[in-house]
């Protein structure tokens, strides 16, 4: 989704200037060509050396100074841009691009690019909330800028409120959401499952897998990236929420099935990416089990087939998570539960399957298509599932 795309990263001065290092970082990684520009404040907090170190690339601060060739050179990194991030903005630069005025490198930036901006306000609790600020937020949305609202919670003055940057992971949601290029899912509607489900034994304990949902929400992002509206219906994970896509927490198997029902009315994709716990106790103890025999035996009855079960005209797909015979256990999975597509991969291997960042599956889809896919990241595929799915859209 970043790969080549050019990201000016603007910096200005608020003490969460420091953050800025950890979205140059992940930008950067994530394939991007970032160029740093900053306020004098901003080197206050932050020097212009450690964020060129992590780009590999020049920072620009000064319009008159060291880096006065790029007065006129600031349009052309203007022009170049495929989205413009100020994180942090502090209320003294917003209150700028809403009256129009450029005198430091990110507002100049700002009033020369056509690329879409995102702004991720930074600031002490009153600041931020003053009328004045407010407005020119407004002002500024009304003009087509994104604005990651601030997070509420401890602030360098020592106090508490509203004001502090945005995470990471919510500002980097936020520039590929707004990096939306190719739409080929534009007016889809896909819903996406996560997680293990988890089945209550009492009140602390329950039964459950080591799935870690990272292959669901990635299919979930790359889908948002693709233009399609989303629903993730998800299970307990440690993941952060998916920017732009319309979350449905749920614990058991069943609780899931229920919100998947209600989610796929006029879906047109449902992508069964969740690992759901197939048995569940036949009863749940109300009270805690003491610890007082040697042994604990459990009844165990099968929980719903939720992707079997659901009914809706729309593409289905679901997962294969195999020890052995991988290829002929997914198959049968797939004419046995009507999917469209199953994709299947081996649980045994390290570098795949439950709890990684990798994924090495096969695409298999009901025309008898068997694709084996190298090691990738499970970002990666997430695309060539989403991939298979246009091919039947297209139909």
């Amino acid at each position: 989704m970043l790969k080549d795309k050019t990201i000016i990263l603007g910096i200005t001065g608020s003490i969460a200037a420091y953050k800025a290092a950890d979205i140059a970082s992940r930008l950067t990684k994530e394939g991007a060509k970032v160029e740093v520009v900053m306020t004098k404040a901003a080197t206050w907090f932050i020097a212009p050396l450690a964020l060129s170190s992590i780009t590999g690339r020049r920072v620009f601060t000064d319009v008159f100074g060291p880096d006065s060739e790029r007065t006129v050179g600031h349009i052309a990194m203007a022009e170049a841009a495929d989205a413009v991030v100020i994180a942090p903005a502090t209320a003294s630069l917003i209150a700028k691009l809403a009256a129009g005025i450029a005198d430091e490198m990110p507002a100049l930036v700002v009033l020369a690019t056509k690329a879409p901006i995102v702004l991720a306000p930074a600031m002490h609790t009153n600041m931020y909330l003053n009328s004045i600020t407010q407005e020119n937020l407004a002002k500024l949305r009304a003009r087509g800028f994104t604005v990651v609202e601030p997070e509420s919670g401890r602030l360098a003055s020592g106090g508490v409120g509203p004001g502090r940057l945005a995470n990471s992971d919510k500002i980097m949601g936020t520039i590929k959401k707004v990096l939306e290029r190719k739409s080929d899912l534009a007016g889809k509607k896909l819903v996406v499952t996560a997680g293990g489900t988890r089945e209550p034994i009492d009140p602390v304990r329950h039964i459950t897998n080591p799935s870690s949902g990272k292959m669901g929400y990635a299919i979930a992002e790359a889908a948002r990236d693709r233009g399609a509206e989303v629903k993730l219906v998800t299970a307990p994970t440690s993941l952060a929420q998916p920017v732009g896509v319309e979350v449905i927490a749920v614990k058991t198997t069943l609780e899931m099935q229920k919100a998947v029902a209600k989610a796929v009315t006029k879906a047109d994709v449902l992508i069964m990416a969740a690992a759901v716990t197939d048995y569940q106790p036949k009863t749940t103890a109300k009270a805690k089990i003491k610890k007082d025999e040697a042994e604990l035996r459990l009844e165990l009855v099968r929980t719903p087939d939720i992707l079997a079960e659901a009914k809706g005209d729309f593409i289905k797909v679901g997962f294969a998570a195999e020890s052995n015979d991988i290829i002929a256990n997914a198959k049968k999975k797939l004419k046995n539960k009507k999917l469209d597509i199953i994709v299947a991969n081996d649980i045994t291997a390290a570098d795949s399957g439950f709890g990684v960042d990798t994924n090495r599956v096969i695409i298999i889809d009901k025309k008898g298509g068997v694709e084996e896919l190298p090691l990738m990241s499970k970002r990666e595929v997430a695309d060539k599932i989403l991939d298979g799915v246009m091919g039947l859209v297209k139909d």
